[in-house]
Parts: structure tokens; sequence; C-alpha cells
């Protein structure tokens, strides 16, 4: 099979702790490869950008194709000062010119995001918002987990902002209550409404531990005050947190991604809570499930 340069086509790879996953899509979107390795970041940030290398070089060989530039995403992101990667929690990553050493490695220009902001475009273009919004021109990805992020994407495009930051949404100030975060602030959103937050209000009030699954399982059983008090809190204070992305920046449609996401309350109360907060005398924001799954970070990192 000769190679094909005529046809576009997009290159994307998500790193992630555990896991480098490349993908290329062709013009329509359709995964052409996709592959992963492990990250194995236990070995240190030069073998990391030769995993990176090993990738491109495995997605070359499967598709018979050359990239002509190559979409990133990552925990962290690019500070636009320095040029070195910040708040990633693959720490050996932090302080490092990860763009500029693959763009040395690869020959090739390199774009780097945040893997909140590569799963907001990714929904944005091909995911739910072309489906049931297709006029939609900002859009808001948040992604609640085990850490909590948040995505813009405008006109199709990344917002990156200024320092390189824009759409982070995980460490804005929610409430005292959630204390100390590891980025030195104190009540982050991630304090409060990620897993961990929510399973460690639920051990304040009862000295018992419980993972998030079987909180949400007490609360619908209605015979665990804790376990109610713990969803209560979740909803109300999502509702808070995203109050002001929407007062601040009245996106078109929002979407709710990562595993906290999937608790059905935040839609039947956390949505209606935020008319209490809001600048506005109802919500007609509308709020989205993501369409892509696991896919989303590296199909975003393409379209970058």
């Amino acid at each position: 099979m000769d190679k094909i340069q005529t046809m576009k086509h997009y290159w994307g790879i998500d790193l992630g702790g555990t896991k480098i996953e490349g993908v290329v899509l062709d013009e329509t979107y359709k995964p052409l490869a996709r592959l992963r390795l492990p990250t194995e970041q236990e070995k240190g940030y030069e073998h990391i950008v030769q995993q990176i290398g090993k990738v491109v070089d495995l997605l070359k060989q499967e598709t018979n194709l050359e990239p002509t530039q190559i979409g990133i995403g990552t925990p962290g992101a690019i500070n636009p000062k320095t040029q070195l990667l910040k708040n990633s929690n693959t720490l050996c990553l932090n302080g490092q010119p990860l763009h500029l050493d693959l763009e040395k490695l690869l020959n090739l220009p390199i774009k780097i995001a945040n893997d909140a902001n590569c799963f907001a475009l990714a929904e944005a273009v091909m995911g739910i918002v072309p489906d049931e919004l297709p006029n939609a021109r900002m859009v808001f990805g948040v992604i609640m987990g085990t850490g909590c992020g948040g995505g813009l994407v405008i006109d199709g495009k990344v917002w990156n902002g200024k320092h390189g930051i824009g759409g982070e949404w995980g460490h804005n100030f929610l409430d005292e209550s959630g204390g100390n975060c590891y980025c030195g602030k104190v009540g982050c959103n991630e304090r409060i409404i990620a897993g961990p937050g929510l399973e460690r209000f639920y051990f304040q009030e009862t000295g018992t531990k419980k993972s998030l699954k079987e909180i949400v399982q007490l609360h619908r059983q209605g015979k665990d005050e804790a376990a109610t008090a713990t969803i209560n809190r979740l909803t109300t204070m999502f509702a808070k947190a995203i109050s002001v992305v929407i007062n601040i920046l009245d996106p078109d449609a929002i979407v709710l991604g990562g595993g906290v996401n999937n608790i059905d309350e935040i839609i039947t109360q956390g949505i209606p809570k935020i008319n209490d907060f809001i600048f506005n005398d109802s919500v007609e924001t509308v709020f989205l499930k993501p369409k892509l799954g696991d896919s989303a970070g590296v199909f975003g990192a393409a379209l970058l």
C-alpha cells in the first residue's frame, strides 16, 4: 500500500499516568489505527518521551501514513511564559519542555492541551454536542471522578487562555470545609465534589469508610442519614460550582463527564438547584451526557 499524503488525517496522543494511547483519524473522524503502550513513568521523563515516539512509529507502520502535526493531551498544561509543563500528576513531567522535546524527537509541530480540554473538544466537535445542539458555539466540559477538571471550547477550538489554564475548574474555591488541597489552596471544587472528597465527608460524619457507590446505594435506600447528607452536599455544591461557570461564561452546553457524573441525582437534583445561584430567572443551559466515553481524550488530542 502506497503512502497516501492527500487524504486528511489527524494524529493524537493521550498521555496518561499508566498508559499512552495513540490514534489516527481520517477526515470523517473514523479511527484508522489505535494502540496503547505503558507510560512506565517510574522510569522517568526521558523514557516517557521515547515511549511517545514509539507510539508514533507504530501508528506510522500500521497506517502507512506520515503525520504532519500531532496533538497531545496530558494532565497539566504548558505554561505560555516558560514553555514548561505544569500541574501534571505525572510528576516527572512538571518543569519539562515536553512539546519542545517531542518536536525535536519527531521533527513535527506538537500541540499540547490539558486532558479536560481534549475531552471537551472531542465532545464538542465529534461527540454529543453536534448530535444534540449542533449550533452550539461555546461548550464547557466537566470531568468529575477521582479528580475534578474542566475544559472550554469556543467555535470548535480549545481556549487555553493567558496562563494556559483556560477552563480550569477543579481548583476554584468552593467552600472551606473541603480543607487543604494538594495545589496549596483550601476548599477547591476537587476537594468537595470529586469522589474522594465525598467519601471523606461520609467518613467524617460516620467514622466508617464507604465507597461512593455504596454511599449512593445507602442514600437511595433511605436508611442512612449520613449518606443522604453526602449526596445532598454533592448536588448543592455542584450547583454552586457550576453556577460560577454559567455566570461568567454562559456556555451553550455543558458536557458532564467522569464517574461522579454517572450519579443521576446530579441531573435530577443538582441542576434544579443551580436556579438558586445563577444571575438569571431560570437555567437554560443545555446539560449533556458524553458520547465518546474513554475515547474522548485521545480523539480530542487528535483534533487539536
